[in-house]
């Protein structure tokens, strides 16, 4: 994991201040807020296991992350406005999106809930807490066409594909190098 990442820590008053700015007075506390979409940000839902694969191409070969979460066995990516408009449609022309798990768009009429703005408890049952926290009035946030390099790269890592079929476990052997 990059030093860069804000893992497992809490909102800044900074990136309080960014959520506020969603039209949502986020309180300081322990519980989840529920956020409005689209205006701010949009976030992208993808199942704990894929999303950490996506995170980690994002720290490791691509340009970051904006805020990240994880809340009830998903993963949620905030990303630039608008990204849940054109992701969809990026994914349908994409080879490889046989092998992206569903991927929920959350945008303009949507809302999410989010951990607490502290951090929230990781050995809470629902996992709630922040991955990358908030911690700027101005985060950058990925587009759709990082979100799909990221989606795409994380499948391909996942999919092990050999030209060669597998072998036939009855198959009889014979050693012909020693050939008379």
């Amino acid at each position: 994991m990059s030093s860069a990442r804000s893992d497992l820590a809490g909102v800044t008053a900074d990136g309080a201040e960014w959520l506020a700015s969603t039209g949502s007075r986020p309180r300081s506390g322990t519980g989840p807020l529920v956020l409005p979409c689209g205006t701010v940000f949009d976030v992208v839902n993808v199942p704990a296991v894929f999303g950490r694969r996506m995170l980690d191409r994002l720290w490791d070969e691509g340009p970051g992350s904006g805020p990240v979460a994880a809340f009830r066995g998903r993963m949620l990516l905030f990303a630039a406005p608008r990204t849940a408009q054109r992701l969809p449609s990026l994914l349908a022309w994409e080879e490889w999106s046989w092998a992206i798990p569903p991927l929920l768009c959350h945008g303009k009429g949507d809302a999410v809930t989010v951990p607490a703005l502290t951090g929230g408890d990781p050995s809470a049952p629902d996992g709630a807490r922040w991955l990358v926290a908030p911690d700027t009035r101005n985060p950058w946030l990925p587009g759709p066409e990082v979100v799909l390099w990221a989606a795409v790269r994380a499948a391909r890592a996942a999919v092990r594909i050999s030209i060669f079929p597998p072998a036939d476990q009855g198959a009889k052997v014979y050693d012909v190098s020693r050939r008379r």
